[in-house]
């Protein structure tokens, strides 16, 4: 995986096996622009070939102290056309999608703002942690706009239709105690440190279960939540059956009976 290349808008190193990606145009509160939805596009498909899991989960987070992501650079979409905005928006849902169907558990840690497309891209993680100065919002109607990288799609679905329509109708922010109260944030934590410690705590926990497996879960999760119960039911049946022919469903369950450690490969 070719991810050793120095990039212009964020930062990624691999420690144990996890992943941290860090949002760094901290002079633009992590605001996204074309270049950074670019190279995050590109850092998650190099993440995403990777068949092997050499890379068992990941975080994404912002520099500095203010701004997890700030949102979109509205500078930069002053003035676009609408041809132009609809390839900023294609641009902005295929990082989001990405993220969310990384074969891994991506967490977002949130320091200080994550408003408009900062949000979307929290959203778009298996969840979220906070700080306790984390703020939320989908204020894109005072500018005129709408949210365009999944917005108006991924926050009902995690707090529900009504709540969601109330956010994006005012614009109003929300702090993390209530984000947390509704179902956006998942814990939060008084120091961005702390967050990051429980992030990498909560990934190692993981990976020492089948990665495989997990993935499995994730795709099953993430494609059940639009179907009807009988049919994300027939899903899991063939998703359950599937992964009987791997290797760490034989290691997992012969470890168990052997009483012993199991030694995944993650196929």
């Amino acid at each position: 995986m070719n991810t050793n290349r120095n990039w212009n808008t964020l930062n990624y190193e691999v420690k144990d096996s996890l992943g941290v990606i860090t949002i760094n145009r901290p002079t633009k509160l992590n605001a996204l622009n074309v270049e950074l939805l670019s190279e995050l596009k590109e850092l998650l498909l190099e993440i995403k070939k990777d068949e092997v899991f050499a890379i068992k989960g990941v975080i994404v987070t912002g520099s500095g102290e203010k701004a997890f992501i700030a949102g979109a650079d509205i500078a930069e979409m002053s003035d676009m056309t609408p041809s132009d905005a609809y390839t900023f928006g294609h641009l902005g849902q295929q990082v989001t999608v990405l993220f969310e169907t990384l074969q891994v558990p991506v967490i977002a840690c949130v320091n200080g703002f994550a408003l408009g497309g900062g949000c979307e891209i929290a959203m778009s993680c298996d969840f979220i942690y906070s700080t306790n100065n984390g703020i939320f919002g989908q204020p894109e109607v005072k500018l005129g706009l709408i949210p365009g990288f999944g917005g108006t799609q991924r926050l009902a679905k995690l707090v529900g239709r009504n709540r969601a329509k109330e956010m994006i109708y005012t614009g109003r922010n929300v702090n993390a105690e209530e984000a947390c109260s509704m179902g956006l944030v998942l814990r939060t934590f008084a120091t961005k440190e702390q967050m990051l410690e429980a992030a990498t705590k909560t990934l190692k926990s993981v990976s020492s279960n089948s990665p495989f497996a997990v993935s499995i879960a994730k795709k099953v999760m993430n494609e059940g939540i639009d179907l009807t119960i009988t049919e994300g039911l027939q899903l899991e049946k063939r998703q359950f059956s599937g992964i009987f022919s791997s290797e760490d469903m034989r290691e997992g369950t012969m470890a168990f009976v052997e009483k012993r450690a199991p030694q995944f490969i993650g196929k």
